[in-house]
């Protein structure tokens, strides 16, 4: 029998001890050889309309796909009516109904899209209704290469169609290059207004270390994107402006805690060390001095996996799971997972879900894995289920709902 998901169960004990030591737990393979199989697949079919079954550690979950032929879809973000916008990479973008309907938007900006780079995140301004404002990343074409923007655009239901209008780029990554990965890039919208960013480190390991790059941070800016007053940097003296934190390699997914309004960021190890962080201002998340990975020739990174000055993450994954969207549940259709954090993971085609203590991770579970593709994208719907893309030529878009 096929066992698409499955639940590793951490030692509570030894994890939370770790985390209070303020070290980094990583799973030994030990504990992944007594990882217990718990799915059962139902359908076999993975084409739009079809629905499997799966049990997980809190009852059984369907799992249906409301819709495909997405070409490489990076990002989802939810209209208050329950459409959604959906972007792919190669710099299409849509809108598609909860029935999966899809309509094309037409999108302005010219996106190089190569390698890890296109037109990337799409987050939704809370206050869409009356000002009817949608925030995206991409890769733009620059000078000197590639680098990450962000742009604001009106979104408009027209005569004609749903249009991107009075579109206006009002963040650029300083020093573009001409690599094509490690991009990053999430934006989260803080209940204090300010957009939070992520920027990958483009490729150069050093570049993360320096505070006047934009590569390799966490970044913050207003919606109209100037300067936060109260951003670590913000006279310009010892880091860039824009700058909330520094050290980070590759950080494809972050969330907003509603309980405690931190932004918790995840990022990509190299061979191994996947980081989950809670990025704080003007702090430096290590990579390359630390790191619990290592290069992918199998050398040592930096100084190991400690040293002073450098923040530990709060979790992290050995081996790597490539981890890319993530989103905090505070839905009622599943209150046992109320709180509970949710992470895709490209590598092992999963969808990771994490229960907090606090704001320490108490236990780990893996649903679906390797049933539908690489898990790129995790968002909760207006009415609670859980909403999954999967990155490939034929992206899906699933929906998660609790088996009646």
């Amino acid at each position: 029998m096929n066992n698409p998901g499955w639940a590793a169960i951490l030692e509570p004990s030894r994890l939370n001890t770790s985390l209070m030591q303020g070290e980094c737990w990583m799973k030994s393979l030990v504990i992944r050889a007594i990882t217990i199989a718990i799915s059962v697949m139902i359908s076999t079919a993975v084409n739009a309309g079809q629905t499997r079954q799966f049990n997980t550690q809190h009852g059984p979950v369907l799992v249906e796909v409301v819709s495909d032929k997405f070409h490489h879809p990076w990002s989802l973000a939810f209209l208050p009516d329950g459409r959604m916008l959906v972007t792919e990479r190669r710099g299409r973008l849509f809108l598609v109904g909860p029935d999966g309907t899809k309509h094309r938007v037409g999108f302005p900006l010219k996106v190089v899209s190569k390698g890890q780079g296109g037109l990337l995140d799409i987050v939704v301004d809370p206050e869409l209704s009356s000002n009817h404002t949608v925030y995206f990343s991409f890769s733009e074409p620059r000078d000197g290469g590639t680098g990450t923007s962000v742009a604001s655009a009106v979104f408009r239901d027209t005569a004609n169609g749903p249009e991107l209008q009075d579109v206006r780029i009002i963040f650029r990554q300083s020093n573009p290059g001409g690599t094509v990965h490690h991009f990053g890039s999430r934006i989260v919208i803080h209940t204090d207004g300010t957009l939070f960013v992520t920027i990958g480190d483009r490729g150069g390991r050093e570049r993360a270390q320096d505070p006047f790059d934009h590569a390799g941070s966490v970044i913050r800016i207003n919606k109209d994107g100037t300067i936060p007053s109260d951003n670590p940097f913000a006279n310009g003296v010892k880091g860039a402006p824009e700058i909330w934190s520094i050290g980070h390699r590759n950080p494809q997914g972050a969330a907003l805690n509603p309980i405690t309004q931190r932004v918790w960021t995840i990022e990509h190890g190299a061979k191994g060390g996947d980081e989950l962080n809670r990025p704080d201002a003007g702090k430096n998340y290590g990579w390359p001095i630390i790191s619990y990975g290592r290069h992918y020739s199998g050398f040592k990174i930096g100084k190991g996996t400690k040293a002073e000055g450098y923040e530990q993450p709060a979790f992290c994954w050995d081996p790597s799971i490539a981890p890319s969207g993530l989103t905090f549940y505070s839905g009622k259709l599943f209150p046992q997972w109320k709180n509970n954090l949710f992470a895709g993971a490209l590598k092992f085609k999963q969808l990771v879900r994490l229960s907090l203590t606090g704001e320490r991770i108490k236990q780990e579970e893996i649903l679906i894995k390797g049933s539908y593709g690489r898990v790129r994208d995790v968002r909760e719907g207006p009415a609670g289920a859980l909403w999954v893309l999967t990155d490939q030529a034929n992206g899906k878009l699933l929906k998660i709902t609790p088996a009646k």
